[in-house]
């Protein structure tokens, strides 16, 4: 949880529950429960009035960034996160070989800075800049860089608080920097946007298939896994939470 800077692959699966149980004994044999195993993770997505960054993420663009914030139900704390995916590009300047692009693997790339809630009230409210916030606690040169990053693409997209997403997680850890994740209970809403629930939120799946497995790996997916993967016909997906989010929103014309 307290990483600022990740570089990864990543691929998602929407899978039932029995597809569920039997990855989860394969899995208790190759990795181990991360420190913050079970989790409440509340996003708060960042974009215009007119939903511009989540409608050209919906296009599958080669690049795309978007600006949230994070909690951890318990944490007192929030991550202002920029978050990139790049189709068959490597962040910024490097380039991936030909393999990668046939795969289209999607490689993230994820910076962050922590403030507390209160900052973030400031924040959302106009009263202050992330850069100020950041000084505030200030560990590396780096947090002072990424909140710079966070004010510059704030005050050029004018960027306001506009959909929460909260589900429950649990998250296992392997060697070479393997980590797996399951993202179940997954509600939203689009106003009143702080970081709790509340008896209105909505319910997103409506079908047995409603667990989102999240793979991010530095290298290769280890063999067991790839195996487990292939016996169970689990297939990775185009899947954006937010993204998701958004279609089922203008249908029920709430955006």
């Amino acid at each position: 949880m307290d990483e600022k800077i990740f570089n990864r692959v990543e691929k998602k699966y929407i899978i039932s529950e029995e597809q569920y149980n039997i990855l989860l004994g394969e899995i208790k044999q190759h990795m181990q429960e991360d420190s913050y195993y079970r989790s409440e993770v509340y996003n708060i997505y960042f974009d215009t009035d007119n939903y511009d960054l989540i409608i050209q993420s919906i296009d599958h663009p080669l690049f795309k960034e978007k600006l949230r914030a994070r909690s951890y139900g318990g944490y007192d704390k929030v991550f202002l996160e920029i978050k990139t995916k790049i189709r068959g590009l490597a962040y910024r300047d490097e380039f991936l070989d030909e393999d990668d692009l046939i795969k289209d693997n999607n490689f993230g790339y994820k910076r962050r800075v922590l403030i507390t809630h209160q900052d973030f009230d400031e924040l959302v409210n106009g009263k202050t800049l992330c850069e100020e916030l950041a000084a505030r606690n200030v560990e590396t040169k780096a947090d002072l860089q990424i909140a710079k990053e966070v004010d510059y693409i704030i005050k050029k997209f004018n960027l306001k608080p506009k959909i929460l997403v909260y589900y429950d997680r649990e998250s296992f850890t392997g060697e070479n920097g393997l980590r797996i994740t399951f993202d179940t209970n997954l509600k939203y809403r689009n106003q009143n946007l702080k970081f709790l629930k509340n008896s209105r939120d909505k319910v997103f799946f409506k079908n047995d298939k409603n667990i989102i497995m999240e793979i991010k790996a530095k290298d290769a997916m280890p063999l067991w896994l790839v195996k487990t993967l292939s016996a169970t016909h689990i297939y990775p997906e185009q899947f954006s939470k937010i993204g998701k989010i958004y279609e089922t929103l203008r249908k029920e014309k709430n955006v």
